[in-house]
């Protein structure tokens, strides 16, 4: 069985800076890809970022392309989720997300993956 556990969220200020963790643990892990995603207060989960275990390939939503970024380290089995220039409209709680089985697109839906995190709370203020 695989455990996700995220950390690194907060309470920062606009402009700040967040990195995300989420460690993966289990007997033999090797997904096909880790995604993030976040639910705002009264919204549904959307996705954000995911990215390919073998190889690392990325690909984000379009409302965090260009600020948001991925990335992972192998020997840790953690993946990180780099947000700059915090907005209040980030505010979120971020779960990671790991998709077993390999396909061959970015799996940006929630019916994808197989494993989820517990959640961090990440909150900017204005």
């Amino acid at each position: 069985q695989v455990q996700l556990v995220e950390s690194g969220g907060g309470l920062v200020q606009a402009g700040g800076s967040l990195r995300l963790s989420c460690a993966a643990s289990g007997r033999t892990f090797s997904p096909y890809a880790m995604g993030w995603f976040r639910q705002a207060p009264g919204k549904e989960r959307e996705f954000v970022a995911t990215i390919l275990w073998n190889g690392g390939s990325t690909y984000y939503a379009n409302s965090v392309k260009g600020r948001f970024t991925i990335s992972r380290d192998n020997a840790k089995n953690t993946v990180y989720l780099q947000i700059p220039s915090l907005k209040p409209e980030d505010t979120a709680v971020y779960y990671c997300a790991a998709k077993k089985e390999s396909r061959r697109y970015y799996p940006t839906g929630m019916m994808d993956y197989d494993y989820w995190g517990q959640g961090t709370q990440v909150t900017v203020s204005s």
